[in-house]
């Protein structure tokens, strides 16, 4: 079976939506099936400019799943003015999502401070609270969520398996499973994808040492990609690379082992 891969704006280094016209005729060229937009700055996406992205996109045969904003976004956070703020900025999302026609939408898990440290069941009730929420404005707007597993550094949640599982056991919502992330945690490939395998909605594709979130082409770093590629549910992945060059290396290593 034909996976559908697509490439994310990661590789885009243009702001405008003009620039992202000839931008995703190249992805097109190249043979990818969709792009993955990524509202973060400097090119949010929002129920008042989605237009303007649809228009670049609509001049080809690509498909679209989206990336919500995640810079200074905490949706587990216990100042409720800012977790409500994350929450509105994320639905803004889901709604611009739904008038592309998105097929998922990525976002990422609440993340921990001092208190939450100190506080964790608190933490896991707001957290959760907060996801349920996205959950349900998810089937509202039609839009699949996948909550991405997180890389290693100290504040961010999620990282692997058995803490993603607990965080959304019980809700409406999917994964996302970074592969690139997961190396620089648990490495532990097959175990993610056995125990979270029929939540998975999406896939995130890209290499690096195992020392950090590098966003290399694929086989560049330490991923064994002929096995993990094999072992990956049949769902759209996206390539979450820095260029277009690496992006056609990266096209090449799935052609060979993913198919």
């Amino acid at each position: 079976m034909r996976r559908r891969v697509g490439l994310s704006m990661t590789a885009f280094r243009g702001e405008s939506p003009g620039e992202f016209a000839g931008w995703t005729a190249r992805v097109e060229g190249l043979g990818f099936d969709f792009v993955e937009l990524v509202s973060e700055w400097p090119h949010y996406i929002t129920p008042e400019n989605w237009r303007e992205w649809a228009d670049a996109i609509e001049s080809t045969n690509l498909g679209v799943t989206l990336h919500a904003p995640f810079i200074d976004i905490n949706i587990a956070s216990f100042n409720a003015v800012i977790r409500e703020t994350s929450l509105r900025i994320i639905e803004e999302s889901l709604d611009a999502a739904s008038r592309l026609g998105a097929e998922v939408v990525t976002l990422h898990p609440g993340h921990c401070s001092p208190i939450s440290r100190e506080r964790q069941r608190d933490y896991l009730e707001i957290h959760r609270a907060s996801l349920e929420r996205l959950g349900n404005l998810g089937e509202e707007y039609g839009v699949k969520i996948g909550v991405e597993n997180m890389p290693h550094f100290p504040i961010l949640d999620g990282q692997g398996c058995d803490r993603l599982e607990e965080i959304l056991t019980g809700l409406n919502i999917g994964v996302t499973f970074d592969v690139g992330h997961l190396n620089t945690t648990t490495g532990a490939f097959e175990r993610f994808i056995a125990r979270l395998g029929e939540r998975i909605v999406h896939v995130h594709l890209h290499d690096n040492s195992g020392e950090s979130d590098e966003h290399r082409a694929l086989g560049s770093g330490t991923i064994p990609w002929e096995r993990v590629l094999k072992a990956l549910p049949p769902v759209t992945w996206a390539l979450e690379v820095l260029t277009l060059e690496d992006a056609e290396k990266s096209l090449g290593l799935i052609k060979r082992f993913g198919e």
